[in-house]
């Protein structure tokens, strides 16, 4: 097929629409998020070639910040520039927000109403539905030959059993990749082999395609450095002349600005040191605070790292004595501190990433990275799994439970082979979870 058959721009319109729709279904943690934005962006719209989706994905992998949503970022950029970026970054994480800030209130005001937990837990098991099918695609396209095989499951061994850190695995990775790239290239080339057969140019976003905003310069960079301060600046300066208490605004914009630069490796690696920090040292909430906290955040769409919106939330909540006020202001600034160097990070690297674009030495790290990505959701969908199937803790047959572990199926079945839209899986899922907790009510 010829480059005239390369599907048109999509209109940033379109892309407005889906980037909006993304912050609302993406539910289920970076593997389903990956598993939708794959689903759309790559299999049924085509506007980037699977090969560029992988690329892009290995390198937000090695990035601080959430991986999903430097990926809509990149792919926003990719469409339509800076403001596609932008668009694409806001719109994935202001719906969890919103959601957070919603329940956040009536976790304050009304307490965890049990109801509500409820229909979020019928989420649960569609989640690892969605979590199961992104594991498939994903390395269906990623393990290509022996040594991806061996890496993903090195990476799952290490992460499952031996508790092994993300980010020291994906280093490994690299490192073997180098050394691989060196004495042993040709165990890339069947990689390479089967990417020449994809006919790219059915994508908008393919091989071949350049971007406009590929050049790399220092003075882009520092332009880019400058802007982000600027922004990260106003309302450090709004809290200093309109804000009782600077000193606890200051400390949590820069302790929430570190968070951002110390999420390597995913959500999990940080909110361990979130909880620590926030809970041990500043006393900004209980343990058991910090607890309702995740498990709010693990109902909401959007990147699970969300749960430090409810962290400033808290933290504003109970340093000024119960104000709603001072807890929204809480939420807005921890989300807004936390995710602006994502921003950062992916205009900054972007360029570099489309220059490291079809370079066999870059390319075969890449795809052991993107392996490491297949051994890490593995890792994913057991730990996500085992609280879902084994709810009581115990594993042992006995202890299954048999409803979700059917709804879990059920899921497969709809949106394998009858192709149901995820929104409608998760209003399913969402009157699942309430039927069966009015049904359990009922019998007691």
């Amino acid at each position: 097929m010829n480059s005239s058959a390369t599907p048109q721009r999509p209109s940033f319109r379109e892309a407005l629409g889906f980037w909006s729709r993304l912050g609302w279904i993406s539910f289920g943690g970076t593997a389903a998020h990956i598993a939708i934005m794959h689903g759309y962006l790559v299999e049924k719209k085509k506007w980037i070639s699977n090969g560029r989706f992988l690329h892009a994905l290995s390198h937000c992998m090695i990035l601080p910040g959430p991986e999903a949503q430097q990926l809509a970022i990149y792919i926003g950029w990719k469409l339509h520039g800076k403001k596609g970026g932008l668009a694409a970054g806001t719109l994935f994480v202001l719906p969890s927000m919103f959601v957070l800030l919603a329940l956040s209130l009536i976790y304050v005001l009304f307490g965890n109403l049990p109801w509500i937990a409820a229909m979020f837990n019928g989420l649960k098991p569609a989640v690892i539905a969605l979590v199961l099918l992104a594991l498939l695609k994903i390395a269906g396209r990623a393990l290509r030959g022996p040594v991806h095989y061996v890496v993903a499951a090195a990476a799952f061994i290490g992460m499952f059993f031996f508790n092994v850190s993300l980010p020291l695995i994906m280093l490994g990775a690299v490192v073997l990749g180098v050394l691989l790239g060196h004495l042993r290239p040709s165990l890339f080339h069947h990689q390479n082999s089967l990417e020449t057969d994809e006919d790219e140019h059915e994508y908008f976003i393919n091989k071949y395609s350049k971007s406009s905003e590929t050049d790399f310069s220092s003075k882009s960079l520092v332009k880019l450095v400058a802007t982000a301060l600027l922004l990260w600046l106003v309302p450090f300066v709004l809290f200093y002349f309109f804000v009782d208490d600077f000193h606890f605004w200051r400390g949590l914009a820069f302790f929430f600005t570190k968070t951002a630069f110390v999420t390597i490796g995913g959500s999990y690696t940080v909110i361990p040191y979130v909880a620590q920090i926030s809970v041990v040292k500043l006393h900004w909430l209980s343990k058991l605070q910090m607890m309702d906290g995740f498990a709010l955040a693990e109902t909401t769409p959007g990147p699970l790292i969300i749960v430090v919106a409810f962290v400033g939330f808290m933290a504003g909540y109970n340093h000024f004595h119960g104000s709603l006020w001072m807890g929204i202001l809480g939420l807005l600034a921890t989300t807004f501190y936390t995710f602006l160097p994502c921003f950062l990070f992916v205009f900054a690297g972007a360029p570099i990433v489309e220059r490291t674009q079809g370079k066999p030495a870059v390319e075969g790290v890449l795809s052991l990275i993107t392996a490491v990505v297949v051994g890490a959701i593995l890792d994913l969908t057991l730990f996500l799994g085992k609280g879902v199937v084994f709810p009581s803790g115990t594993m042992a047959l006995r202890s299954i439970d048999i409803v979700s572990v059917a709804w879990i199926i059920t899921s497969l079945l709809l949106l394998k082979k009858f192709r149901l839209n995820v929104v409608y899986l998760i209003l399913l899922s969402v009157a699942f979870g309430a039927g069966r907790y009015l049904i359990m009510l009922h019998m007691r």
